[in-house]
């Protein structure tokens, strides 16, 4: 490392300077782009204050979720006030759901703008994972972006984790722009996925920097689960459901996707790639998992832009080794750039993500387990679904080895509205709900995406509402209440919490 004006801090020397009641922004989405020694100091330095009885809880913004070497180690410390905009440790989860940590859910696409109207009050410090530091307050960031280039902008004071496990080679993998704020703001200058309209690096200020702690780990990324057989059958469903929309003359070549993350993501990205009548795709999306890269490798992904590459350590290592292959094929933004409903309506992004539970007027329930419980948050969905040119949801039509059932009556909790929502994926097959009043789009996810064993008794509490739109009548009650309350008692027994 060539000589910086900047302090060379441990991790601990960065973590004392963090004072409690501080806001911090960390870099990171999903575990990729992540500071990993500094938020470990901090939890340390905060199970050493608690226990001399001292107060110190930081309230934490970040870009997406973390893994445990920040999010897990926070909550375990008991050193979060509060936290938005997503989360996805098991840890943290529990923690929220008792109380002990305020938690408010956000759509990513807004976070940036509230950062920037002042929403989440003041910024006191960014802590940054970067690949280079340049003399003139510049950096290189690592593999994600997420909020970071507003969160540091904003910041009274930054710290930086620079980590030589990332190449400065990497220089042009960031597009990062920032839009005016509204009344102010012109049109976001990107018409293809392909389009570059910002600065490689991170300008920050000189005077912001206060010190730089040295780490040498690539990012904590696992392998995801092998596929099941209802996860290929998912993703063999919306592949065919794709060709027919193809043969019939409604899926124009050249629409970009956006896919969620996980096993179910991944399922259907090698669906479509294995199915020779889905010409080569593009994805405009959040994150990059390593199943694109291998779509990419295979020719059938002609390019992904993103806000992450979530890549696991031995794939990240051949990307990095083999950087003037994948260079012409990969862009990272920032997360209100990439999940911009402007964005999104404006390419006609067809999406695809994954949902806990639907009902079968078209509702989706993203977040809540019982209506009350958090699993993770809404993420990006909401940005993607709500502006796509087609919204797909896929979900397995049972969890616990049948005992619950993922279409339900009504949703415990709804975050995509009937009126986003258009198509409904499931092992069992495809309800298309356009062009459908609610007693058809009833049947049709009945009929086509609930496990059979549920199928009459939903059918049940249909025929009892007389129709959907209705209420029920006082004749009809009894039906309404056995069926309804078959639903409330097999919830119990699953037992998610």
């Amino acid at each position: 490392m060539s000589k910086l004006p900047f302090p060379i801090l441990t991790a601990d020397e960065a973590a004392a300077l963090v004072a409690d009641g501080s806001t911090v922004g960390f870099s990171g989405f999903t575990s990729t782009g992540q500071t990993k020694l500094i938020p470990q100091a901090i939890a340390a330095r905060a199970k050493a204050l608690h226990a001399e009885g001292k107060r110190f809880k930081i309230n934490v913004i970040t870009g997406a979720s973390t893994s445990g070497e920040l999010d897990g180690a926070l909550a375990e410390a008991e050193a979060i006030n509060w936290r938005t905009p997503y989360q996805s440790n098991a840890i943290q989860r529990k923690s929220i759901n008792e109380g002990r940590m305020r938690y408010f859910d956000m759509h990513l696409s807004q976070v940036q703008p509230w950062l920037r109207a002042g929403f989440l009050g003041k910024v006191d410090w960014a802590v940054l994972e970067a690949a280079e530091v340049r003399a003139d307050g510049s950096i290189l960031l690592t593999t994600s972006i997420g909020a970071t280039n507003t969160l540091a902008r904003l910041a009274d004071k930054v710290l930086i984790e620079l980590n030589d496990a990332h190449p400065a080679a990497i220089y042009g993998l960031h597009d990062i722009y920032e839009p005016a704020d509204p009344p102010h703001r012109q049109p976001i200058p990107i018409v293809t996925v392909r389009d570059r309209v910002g600065n490689p690096l991170l300008q920050l200020r000189p005077s912001q920097i206060a010190g730089i702690v040295t780490n040498h780990a690539l990012d904590n990324v696992k392998d995801y689960d092998e596929p099941d057989p209802a996860t290929i059958a998912i993703g063999a469903n919306v592949a065919n459901f794709l060709v027919a929309e193809r043969r019939a003359g409604r899926l124009p070549d050249g629409l970009p996707f956006q896919s969620g993350v996980g096993n179910i993501a991944n399922a259907v990205t090698e669906a479509m790639a294995q199915n020779k009548e889905i010409p080569n795709f593009s994805l405009y999306s959040e994150v990059i998992q390593d199943g694109i890269l291998s779509l990419i490798d295979q020719g059938r992904v002609d390019f992904a832009s993103g806000t992450a590459v979530s890549f696991t350590p031995s794939v990240l290592s051949k990307v990095y080794a083999n950087w003037n292959q994948y260079k012409d094929k990969l862009i990272l933004r920032p997360m209100e750039i990439s999940n911009s409903p402007e964005m999104v309506r404006r390419l006609g992004i067809i999406t695809i993500n994954t949902a806990l539970e639907f009902d079968i007027n078209g509702n989706v329930n993203s977040t809540h387990t019982l209506g009350r419980q958090i699993m993770n948050g809404i993420g990006g969905s909401g940005d993607f679904t709500r502006n796509a040119h087609l919204s797909i949801f896929t979900c397995p039509s049972v969890r616990k080895d049948g005992a619950l059932s993922s279409i339900v009556p009504v949703c415990s909790h709804i975050d995509h509205s009937e009126h986003s929502v258009d198509i409904l994926v499931t092992e069992h097959g495809v309800a298309d709900l356009r062009g459908k009043d609610p007693t058809e789009r009833a049947e049709e996810i009945i009929s086509r995406t609930v496990d059979p064993q549920y199928r009459d008794l939903l059918r049940a509490y249909v025929r009892s509402c007389g129709t959907v739109h209705a209420q029920v009548n006082t004749d009809k009650s009894a039906i309404f209440h056995q069926a309804f309350a078959r639903f409330k008692d097999m919830r119990k027994a699953a037992d998610l919490l």
